[in-house]
């Protein structure tokens, strides 16, 4: 097929598929994919905690093993890019994200839930990266990359709807019926997505028109090592926060209502972010997200009202996603033709860091009666990856100009 052919092509794909659209379907799958089907965890944990009595080790266990599933499938995107184009992986993916929230709240085995959560996590994997570089690439070649930052806004309405919605869910049945109910819930937002986004006809071509000619991966290995710490030092909050907060005296019935806050907060906070970066730079940005983040984790140690856990709440969901969207951005930027494989790459090391945080939180958290340790930790690997993202000379004023 000649470049004719293809820009045709690609001009009668955009004709069919309204890239506000396209967006608006975007952001709903991150809903199934992030916001319920890896984060709808973390408002259920302490109501497991409550009426199955695990311990914050086999919390740490599970939650760790979603991720070893999420590393796994970030992987295979890197490994095998066509994984991106098939209609049955992804559809596969999509019913699996699905099914394997529902079937969280039917079993009370350790091991099925281990399975449950890791294949939740390979799943999800394989919808972020397929999520995002195909709503990219349609905004991209719509002259609407400016968007691009509000698609990940998705997770954090998650984030605030499974928030919302577990307290509600635990009166019908504690946590089964929390599971049985996201699962649902899950599966709805699913078809609604579908619908709006409207269905794929035939593969966007494989070259990034809007990616420069040159660029290589070697130019995100700092960028990608900050990611890791990321990942290693965010995943303690995200895993563990609704916890820490419902074993807090006079806490108890926050504890749900801090993950709205965070999911609230993350909602507008990659386009907040991206306005920044317009303002003062990428780099500046993306440091300041890190410091602030760390910030916040390390408040969350003495939250012992509802205002200093509320405000932990809130930056770490202002701060996240908002890290989440500009790396990757960058990562593409600086990628160039091999944009693709680095969305991928930086999932992995994000991932990697995700798999070593929570079992390690947990393991101390059992063994010294509390998260204040693993939370020093997690804020000194944030604070690190700050440094990292400080002192990395391959940000330019291009970087900034990628997405404004």
């Amino acid at each position: 097929m000649d470049t004719s052919e293809i820009n045709t092509a690609e001009s009668h794909e955009l004709q069919r598929r309204s890239p506000l659209r396209v967006l608006i379907g975007g952001m709903l799958g991150m809903i199934v994919a992030m916001g319920i089907g890896r984060f709808a965890f973390t408002p259920i944990l302490p109501l497991m905690q409550r009426d199955l009595g695990i311990t914050h080790s086999l919390a740490g266990g599970l939650a760790s093993l979603n991720y070893v599933g999420y590393l796994a499938g970030a992987l295979l995107c890197a490994v095998w890019p066509r994984v991106l184009r098939s209609t049955i992986i992804n559809v596969g993916a999509l019913i699996a994200s699905i099914a394997t929230t529902l079937l969280m709240g039917v079993t009370l085995s350790p091991f099925w839930w281990g399975a449950l959560r890791l294949s939740g996590g390979f799943a999800s994997a394989i919808l972020f990266v397929v999520i995002a570089i195909e709503v990219t690439e349609i905004l991209v070649r719509s002259r609407h990359s400016r968007w691009s930052s509000a698609l990940y806004g998705g997770i954090g309405l998650g984030i605030a709807l499974s928030g919302a919605t577990v307290p509600f869910l635990d009166q019908l049945g504690g946590w089964s019926a929390a599971w049985l109910g996201m699962g649902v819930l899950s599966g709805g937002v699913a078809l609604v997505g579908i619908a709006v986004a409207g269905k794929r006809r035939g593969a966007v071509s494989v070259a990034d028109a809007a990616a420069p000619a040159t660029g290589s991966l070697a130019g995100i290995v700092r960028l990608a090592a900050a990611y890791f710490l990321e990942g290693f030092g965010y995943i303690v909050s995200a895993t563990f926060l609704v916890t820490m907060i419902a074993h807090t005296p006079g806490l108890g019935g926050f504890a749900p209502w801090s993950w709205v806050a965070v999911g609230l907060a993350a909602a507008p906070s990659t386009i907040i972010w991206q306005r920044i970066a317009c303002r003062i730079g990428v780099r500046p940005a993306l440091t300041l997200a890190y410091l602030l983040q760390a910030c916040g984790i390390l408040l969350s140690i003495n939250a012992g009202t509802a205002f200093r856990a509320g405000l932990a709440a809130i930056i770490f969901g202002g701060t996240f996603l908002g890290i989440v969207a500009l790396a990757m951005a960058e990562g593409g930027r600086r990628s160039g033709t091999e944009g693709r494989r680095a969305a991928a790459i930086l999932t992995v090391c994000f991932g990697a860091g995700q798999v070593i945080g929570p079992p390690l939180a947990g393991l101390l958290a059992d063994q010294q009666g509390g998260f204040a340790l693993p939370l020093l930790l997690a804020g000194f690997a944030v604070a690190l990856g700050g440094l990292l993202v400080a002192t990395d000379s391959r940000f330019t004023a291009e970087s900034a100009a990628h997405n404004c």
